[in-house]
């Protein structure tokens, strides 16, 4: 008898390993791929607390309804009857995030596609020794800086709490902007096309602050931020120590020189390749990214170099 049993549960499980197909190794893998998105997204997060209630809250209706607790079983049923209300409400911050990154990938796969401007490469071409000679002599006089430098993602919101100014960047304009005592230097600096475009912006707190070296001042703290919430790169100058730092994808790296920082900024601005069908130039910062992935994590931050730089 135990043996039938045995054989007929084999036999039940060859049934069903046959009857799948490639289109259903398909679903399988994108939906494995889906769910390990959404829990990478929760990892961490406030939303992560959330989904642990939702999970228990599950556990308990199952117990309830098997144990015949009727008037638990009917506060649960009445709470989950409105549950993808309460999910989109409880989720709103991280469904925002998830759908913002979804838009970033697909313009960073249509820029691919369809190649740079090539007057946006002339003008990215001029900024970016601008942008590393300033940095350079900001560090070396320890004058705290924040230039941020718009990519996919359009920065319209903070660029609306600064002071537009749509300047070519030279390295006496940057200089003007972050010296003590000035108007603009309380803020950061936001370049579009190659352009400065504002500045004086403030920007978003990181949504991992919690995860952040306490040692990291405000600047660091905003730099990180903006680059969660955007693709932006964000180079940093601490007025405390003169260290050149750059925020990228949530994650910040340190002690860039003035040669360091341009072989990034071009190989992040600037395409490195020819599309031979269309002649026309195509951006891969895909393999810079993830080599700057690996230097650092938001959990490793405590083991940089420390860094005491106020507001």
């Amino acid at each position: 008898m135990f043996f039938d049993l045995i054989r007929n549960a084999w036999q039940s499980l060859m049934n069903v390993i046959q009857s799948i197909g490639i289109v259903d190794v398909v679903d399988i893998l994108l939906l494995t791929y889906i769910v390990y998105l959404v829990l990478k997204l929760v990892r961490e997060t406030r939303a992560g607390q959330l989904l642990k209630g939702i999970i228990l809250l599950v556990a308990v209706f199952f117990i309830s309804d098997f144990v015949g607790l009727k008037a638990i079983r009917f506060i649960i049923v009445k709470v989950m009857s409105a549950g993808l209300v309460a999910v989109i409400v409880l989720f709103q911050p991280e469904l925002r995030r998830a759908l913002e990154r979804f838009g970033q990938t697909t313009l960073r796969l249509s820029r691919f596609t369809i190649g740079e401007s090539e007057d946006v490469v002339q003008r990215w071409e001029k900024a970016i020794p601008a942008i590393c000679e300033s940095a350079a002599q900001l560090s070396a006089t320890c004058t705290g800086a924040l230039i941020v430098i718009e990519r996919g993602t359009k920065l319209g919101e903070q660029i609306l709490n600064g002071t537009v100014m749509k300047a070519e960047p030279t390295v006496e304009l940057f200089g003007n902007i972050f010296y003590p005592k000035t108007p603009l230097h309380d803020g950061a600096v936001i370049m579009r096309d190659g352009i400065i475009w504002a500045a004086a912006c403030f920007l978003p707190k990181p949504q991992k602050e919690e995860l952040i070296d306490k040692h990291l001042g405000s600047r660091h703290r905003a730099a990180i931020g903006m680059s969660e919430n955007s693709d932006a790169l964000v180079i940093v100058v601490s007025e405390e120590t003169g260290q050149i730092s750059v925020a990228q994808n949530g994650v910040i790296t340190r002690n860039y020189t003035k040669k360091t920082l341009e072989e990034l900024l071009r190989s992040t601005l600037i395409p490195q390749e020819r599309d031979s069908w269309r002649n026309k130039t195509v951006k891969l910062p895909f393999l810079r990214r993830l080599q700057l992935g690996r230097k650092a994590s938001p959990a490793q931050q405590t083991e940089q170099p420390k860094d005491k730089e106020g507001a």
